[in-house]
């Protein structure tokens, strides 16, 4: 199926038995309540026929890549619409991890370059690029979410700053920052507790420290900054909601409260990532 591109194009359905196996690829969306999982698949209709999808490398995203992409980007805008999308159209697909070349000066004035091997990346204005493999590809994991992380970032970007807030009124941007800030906060302290833990003779870098960062709520990159916090909850908070109220009550209260009401879905998941 291809889907029409443009804003008088009318979406066309989503084909049950391809959605089926979108579901069977990402099982929480099995948790969505009727009322949700037919609102996913309206926007997602609509996200089809608004977006383009660009593969690079050899690879020729097919409808199946398009509707698990689609799926998970739509989620955290399925109560909110898609107008927090408008300032992108391209999703620039590879088909694994991919690297950008980065030039920083540090605060000494010294400029260091060099090769950042990535899985998503969103441009301020610009494009979502992501990795196949880890987007929705049979070796993509399911504990963290990479689409989801980048389309966190565009709603973070939305009022033109990425400090892991999306747009708000003033007072409930100062209430979400409040908590937000505290939240980090504690997740930087409980990384370097891990961190501290782990024996002289493990490299933290390595998979032998696994253990130890396990029993974080989070993956340890969100300690980068309140950007990277925000976009890592977000992940958490549509695939394993629970972990996050469990770890960051008030800023899990805070995310259902601005990505709308979920209802508990077939296995009980309620309010979720």
């Amino acid at each position: 199926m291809i889907w029409p591109l443009g804003a008088a194009a009318r979406p066309l359905p989503v084909d049950p038995d391809a959605w089926r196996r979108v579901v069977d690829r990402l099982p929480f969306l099995a948790r969505l309540d009727p009322d949700d999982a037919r609102r996913l698949r309206e926007r997602v209709a609509e996200f089809l026929s608004r977006k383009t999808f660009t593969g690079t490398h050899g690879l020729q995203p097919d409808d199946d890549m398009r509707l698990t992409i689609a799926a998970q980007a739509c989620l955290p805008v399925l109560h909110l619409g898609l107008a927090l999308y408008e300032d992108f159209v391209e999703i620039v697909v590879y088909p694994s991890a991919f690297a950008v070349h980065r030039r920083v000066t540090d605060d000494d004035g010294l400029v260091h370059e060099f090769d950042d091997v990535l899985a998503g990346e969103a441009m301020d204005g610009g494009p979502i690029v992501l990795s196949w493999e880890d987007s929705g590809g049979a070796a993509a994991p399911i504990e963290v979410n990479v689409v989801i992380h980048e389309f966190v970032h565009k709603l973070d970007l939305a009022d033109g700053e990425a400090d892991g807030c999306p747009p708000l009124p003033a007072a409930r941007r100062r209430a979400w920052l409040d908590i937000l800030h505290r939240a980090y906060d504690r997740f930087c302290e409980a990384l370097q507790q891990v961190e501290d833990a782990i024996p002289a003779d493990v490299d933290p870098e390595s998979d032998a420290a696994n253990p130890w960062y396990a029993s974080l709520p989070l993956d340890p990159y969100a300690a980068t900054d309140e950007a990277e916090f925000f976009a890592v909850a977000g992940e958490v908070h549509f695939v394993d909601p629970d972990r996050l109220r469990r770890a960051f009550p008030e800023l899990a209260a805070q995310f259902d409260a601005y990505f709308g009401p979920r209802g508990s879905g077939p296995d009980g998941g309620g309010a979720r990532r």
